[in-house]
């Protein structure tokens, strides 16, 4: 039986982590979509069955893992009839501490009455532990692999130490003018100190009570023109992990903002998305469309990008991290999912001092009773850490603002704030863009 299942891979390819495209080059008979979406069925039973018998949690084990789990999704493209009776599964599971595995399914019977016959947890937050070889008898075997490293993709796992300098340039000013610029504050995954605080002008410190952001307001002069504003930080940072915090608020992270809005459209996009989905938990619903997301969004900073609108975003299908987080959003929020933005700025892995191209942004949602942080823009350009990036930010980033419609006393002419990474400038009552630079010392 374990020769005929491995043999049987062979329209895998590296199991999970293989190309759809090379099962289709393979001479393995494919089985037809309703038997797969039949499957599909047939785990998912399974699992709800076993988690009900196990006090909300579905077990896994092997050689080196005793799991308690709960379903995130089901791998579709890899679901695969082995042979008569037959099947193969890719799962994600996450467990209490909200560390995502990947976990391989062998089982047998039809797809109505299927029996796992052996799981095997294959990766975890993305790094697997094992890929899968052909012998020259064309069977297939499991090969452990050494650590995975994401460094050179950008990533830094558990924790960064670094100095950021925010430097504003003040340009040419013919009459008076305000600024409003972002202080990155200390959270549970970020420790921030403030080295040193450059400022003209007169200034003030002010707090934005909805998103508990404090921001730095200066009144400027003419005779400010060319003056810098600098701000320099020293900075502790852990990689942030689903984390357990006071229970959304949904006049907050359930309703609309001017950029960010939902119902409507973006309702029926998540219906359509979820499907049968729409009666399972949040957390395999964020994932569904966390998925959509990343399939048919491209990333380019073309036309009007930038300003996290998500209606450009469903319109356009292209943006930068704030489009492609805008629309999570709005989506998630569509469906009673609460979900919530911040912007910061990402810290370079492969590299330890210099300057940073511009900030970066990104989400979190509600399910089970955390917070799971993603990254879907990133998820989009490596879709080798699209598992890594659901429920994990890296430890090189800073965090100056969370929220959208950042409301300020005194704020600006036109209203509340957007968001706010880069300074706000004001000059009679319009928005003036004022020359940033972000640059950093990783310390050891």
């Amino acid at each position: 039986m374990q020769k005929l299942l491995y043999s049987g891979l062979l329209a895998l390819i590296f199991s999970c982590s293989a190309p759809q495209e090379h099962a289709k080059e393979k001479s393995v008979p494919v089985a037809p979509r309703i038997e797969i979406a039949e499957i599909e069925a047939g785990i998912k039973s399974f699992i709800d069955q076993t988690t009900a018998e196990n006090g909300g949690f579905f077990p896994v084990k092997d050689e080196n893992h005793d799991l308690k789990m709960k379903l995130v999704r089901v791998h579709t493209e890899y679901l695969s009839n082995l042979g008569p009776d037959s099947h193969f599964a890719c799962v994600d599971l996450v467990d209490e501490k909200g560390d995502v595995y990947d976990v391989d399914f062998f089982m047998e019977g039809k797809p109505g009455a299927m029996t796992v016959t052996q799981t095997t947890v294959h990766k975890l937050n993305g790094k697997p532990f094992y890929s899968w070889k052909q012998k020259a008898d064309k069977t297939w075997y499991r090969m452990p692999l050494e650590q995975s490293d994401n460094n050179l993709l950008g990533v830094i796992e558990g924790k960064d130490k670094f100095e950021f300098y925010y430097t504003v340039t003040i340009p040419e000013l013919k009459e008076k003018a305000k600024i409003w610029i972002p202080i990155a504050l200390s959270d549970d995954f970020q420790e921030v100190q403030v080295l040193d605080m450059k400022v003209p002008g007169k200034s003030s410190q002010l707090l934005d009570q909805v998103n508990r952001n404090k921001v730095l307001y200066l009144e400027l002069n003419p005779e400010d023109s060319g003056k810098s504003i600098e701000i320099s930080y020293a900075v502790k940072r852990r990689e942030k992990t689903p984390y357990e915090a006071p229970t959304p608020d949904p006049k907050v992270d359930l309703v609309s903002n001017k950029l960010m809005p939902i119902g409507g459209r973006f309702e029926q996009i998540a219906k359509e998305t979820l499907g049968l989905k729409i009666n399972d938990s949040h957390l395999v619903q964020a994932r569904a469309l966390y998925d959509y997301i990343i399939d048919n969004m491209r990333y380019m900073k073309f036309g009007d990008f930038g300003r996290g609108d998500s209606n450009y975003a469903c319109d356009s299908k292209t943006g930068n991290c704030s489009e492609f987080h805008s629309f999570f959003i709005s989506l998630a929020r569509s469906v009673g999912i609460p979900a919530r933005f911040a912007i910061g700025a990402s810290i370079p892995s492969d590299r330890n001092e210099g300057g940073i191209d511009g900030y970066h942004c990104w989400a979190e949602f509600y399910a089970d009773g955390k917070w799971w942080p993603v990254d879907i823009s990133e998820a989009n350009k490596y879709t080798a850490l699209a598992t890594y990036y659901f429920g994990r930010h890296p430890a090189n980033r800073i965090e100056f603002t969370r929220g959208r419609d950042l409301a300020l006393s005194p704020g600006p002419s036109d209203g509340p704030i957007n968001f706010l990474a880069y300074p706000y400038l004001e000059i009679n009552g319009k928005e003036v863009k004022a020359p940033t630079t972000f640059t950093f010392q990783r310390k050891s």
